[in-house]
């Protein structure tokens, strides 16, 4: 009798222990094959709205609509046994009342059986992330720079680099930790702030240029390989793949014109009588 081996999927409070442990390691995933392929891998994958980006090809994560959420999540899971899913709340469907937070994270949990959900925003957040801890959501939080609010910001920059501006994300991240968030994203901040935040918070740091004191790491999946035109200065390249797949699409197209492919052992031939 073949025993299968059953697989425990990461929580929301696996990822809060492990403040100032082994370093928490996590990608974004919008598909269920690459799902598949890094969940052996990471610690949480974030279904994150940079799918309007790197999906859509939209210029912000503002068009970005819980429906898509929702889909791309469900692909997640599909393709994830192990990992911990986390799905963004996407601009418009959080930020007019705690109310509002629950129904959306409410909604995007039952339909996608992810873990926990993410939203944008510091100190005036901190009242909905309360709320919304209190009711049983996991809520991630991201500080620092937050793609949603681009039309604010006017433009996609380090932040926290003058006193002024670092004191303001620092109780950001104090806010939303003290509120009850699980865990803390730090984008796009000076290195010795992240340092900081890190060591005084109660929530675990992911840093996505942030710092490598931070209690983990997160990447855009498609950045860190090599399959986005352009990418921010936090952005290393493992590996070069964009280039190859043009290089096997080019191959297909010419032995497609040639006719040499398909060849006989990719044809069928009849049966036998």
């Amino acid at each position: 009798m073949s025993v299968q081996s059953v697989v425990r999927r990461l929580t929301a409070p696996d990822i809060r222990a492990r403040k100032g442990g082994e370093p928490i390691v996590s990608l974004t995933a919008y598909h269920a094959h690459t799902a598949r392929l890094i969940d052996p891998h990471v610690d949480f994958m974030l279904v994150g709205d940079s799918l309007g980006n790197v999906m859509h090809g939209l210029e912000t994560t503002i068009p970005v609509t819980v429906e898509m959420m929702i889909l791309q999540g469900q692909a997640v899971m599909r393709g994830s046994r192990r990992a911990l899913v986390v799905v963004d709340l996407p601009f418009g469907s959080y930020e007019g009342s705690p109310q509002q937070a629950f129904a959306t994270a409410a909604r995007v949990l039952k339909e996608t059986g992810a873990g926990a959900i993410k939203l944008e925003g510091g100190s005036r957040m901190a009242e909905t992330v309360r709320f919304l801890a209190d009711r049983g959501v996991p809520v991630m939080g991201h500080i620092g720079l937050t793609p949603q609010s681009i039309n604010t910001l006017g433009s996609f920059r380090a932040l926290g680099r003058d006193e002024a501006s670092a004191a303001i994300i620092l109780e950001d991240a104090r806010a939303i930790s003290d509120a009850g968030a699980f865990a803390i994203v730090i984008e796009a901040v000076s290195e010795p702030l992240a340092r900081q935040i890190t060591q005084e918070v109660a929530a675990p740091t992911i840093g996505i240029g942030g710092s490598s004191a931070c209690d983990g790491q997160i990447l855009v999946l498609e950045d860190m390989l090599g399959l986005s035109d352009r990418v921010p200065r936090f952005v290393k390249k493992f590996a070069d793949i964009g280039p190859a797949i043009g290089e096997a699409v080019e191959a297909y197209a010419s032995e497609v014109r040639a006719r040499s492919f398909p060849a006989a052992e990719h044809t069928y031939a009849p049966k036998k009588t």
